[in-house]
C-alpha cells in the first residue's frame, strides 16, 4: 500500500488496536511513499500482524536470544542511533568479543535483495541467523534459543496470538522478527518532504542534490540511496576482508562490499565495512585522494572525486536533508 509516510505512524497504530482483542490476527498493511518502488518483500506466507509485529519487537529486544543472555538485536542496532551500532567501528558481542565488521542500519529492509556486506544472506527472512549463531555476536543456536523461549511464561503465549500455536519453531521466529525489521521505514526525511512538494530546500542543500546527482547517484540510487550492488571503492591495495568473494570464492569480488545506503547516513557513523572513518569528512577525503589501486576497483572511482570545499560543504549540507528523525522517535519502535 502506497500512502504518504506521516500516514505511516497513525495507521500502524489502529490497525495495532483493531487487532489487540481478536482471536484471529488481524492484517494489517504496511504505509510508504508514493516515490519509493514497491518492496522486494512481500509478506508472502507471513501474514504482517500486530501481533507478530509485537512479538517481533519483544524478540528484537530480548537479550535471551544470546548464549549468556546479554545481548540482544537491539544491543547492535539501536533505535537512537537509526538502528545502527552505538558509534563504534566493530561491535561487541557475548563475552566481550569483537566482530569484524562494522553494523550496518537495518531500515528499509523489505528492498534488500541481500543482507550482510558480502550478501551472505539472500532472504530477509533469514538476516537475523547469522548473527544469532556467530561467535563473536550471539554465539547462540535455535535448538537453545527454542527452548529458552518456550520456557518462559512469556513467550508461548504471544506465539499463540501471532501463529495460533504456543508449540514454538524457528520459523516463526524468524518471521517475528521479520515483521519488526521489515516495519523499520525510513521515508520522512526532508528530501522525502522535498521530492513530495512540502518541502524546499536551501540554494546550498539544492546544490548539494546536484552534486550527489552528477557524481553520487550511480552507486547510492534516488530513492533508497543504494542500487544493492557490491563494488570495490579503493580502500585497499589488498583486501585482508574478501568481502563478496568469501561468498562467491570468485578473485573478481575480492575487496566488493554492498553498496550502503545513504539514508540517515550523517547519523550512522562510522563509515565503510570495518568503521574505518568516523565522520564524513574522511569519507570525502578518501575519494578524493585517498583511493588505492585495487585489482578490482570500480572503474567510477579510477579518478577519484575531487571536489572542492565548497562543493563537499553544499554536498553534506544536502546529505543531511536525508536523515528521518521519526525513525528514531517513533514509540512502535522503543525498546519494551
Amino acid at each position: 500500500m502506497k500512502l504518504h509516510t506521516g500516514s505511516f505512524y497513525f495507521l500502524l497504530v489502529l490497525l495495532l488496536a483493531c487487532g489487540k482483542d481478536e482471536d484471529t490476527p488481524e492484517e494489517m498493511a504496511l504505509v510508504y511513499p508514493s516515490h519509493f518502488p514497491a518492496p522486494h518483500y512481500q509478506f508472502e506466507g507471513n501474514a504482517f500482524t500486530p501481533e507478530g509485529f509485537e512479538l517481533g519487537r519483544q524478540l528484537f529486544f530480548d537479550p535471551l536470544l544470546s548464549i549468556n543472555n546479554s545481548v540482544s538485536c537491539g544491543s547492535c542496532h539501536a533505535q537512537t542511533h537509526f538502528f545502527a551500532d552505538h558509534n563504534v567501528a566493530v561491535s561487541t558481542g557475548v563475552f566481550g568479543r569483537k566482530g569484524f565488521r562494522n553494523s550496518p542500519p537495518i531500515f528499509n529492509m523489505l528492498w534488500n535483495t541481500s543482507f550482510m556486506w558480502d550478501g551472505g544472506v539472500n532472504h530477509i527472512e533469514l538476516s537475523g541467523l547469522p548473527a544469532l549463531t556467530d561467535t563473536n555476536e550471539m554465539a547462540e543456536n535455535l535448538f537453545n534459543i527454542i527452548d529458552k523461549l518456550t520456557a518462559t511464561e512469556k513467550y508461548p503465549p504471544l506465539f499463540e496470538k501471532a501463529f495460533g500455536s504456543s508449540v514454538i519453531t524457528d520459523q516463526q521466529i524468524f518471521f517475528a522478527l521479520t515483521q519488526f525489521t521489515g516495519a523499520l521505514i525510513s521515508a520522512n526525511s526532508k528530501y522525502d518532504q522535498y521530492i513530495l512538494g512540502k518541502a524546499t530546500f536551501t540554494a546550498e542543500e539544492e546544490s548539494g542534490l546536484q552534486i550527489f546527482r552528477t557524481h553520487c547517484e550511480t552507486c547510492h540510487q534516488e530513492p533508497l540511496f543504494t542500487d544493492y550492488s557490491f563494488r570495490n571503492n579503493g580502500l585497499d591495495v589488498v583486501s585482508a576482508d574478501l568481502g563478496r568473494g568469501r561468498i562467491t570464492l570468485d578473485v573478481n569480488d575480492y575487496g566488493k562490499f554492498k553498496v550502503p545506503t545513504l539514508r540517515n547516513i550523517m547519523h550512522t557513523y562510522p563509515y565503510m565495512h570495518d568503521g574505518r572513518f568516523m565522520n564524513m569528512n574522511q569519507v570525502l577525503d578518501h575519494y578524493h585522494a585517498g583511493i588505492q589501486d585495487h585489482p578490482n576497483l570500480d572503474p567510477l572511482l579510477e579518478n577519484g572525486l575531487p571536489l572542492s570545499e565548497e562543493e563537499r560543504y553544499q554536498l553534506k549540507k544536502f546529505l543531511h536533508t536525508l536523515t528521518d528523525e521519526s525513525l528514531i522517535s517513533n514509540p512502535l519502535f522503543y525498546e519494551p
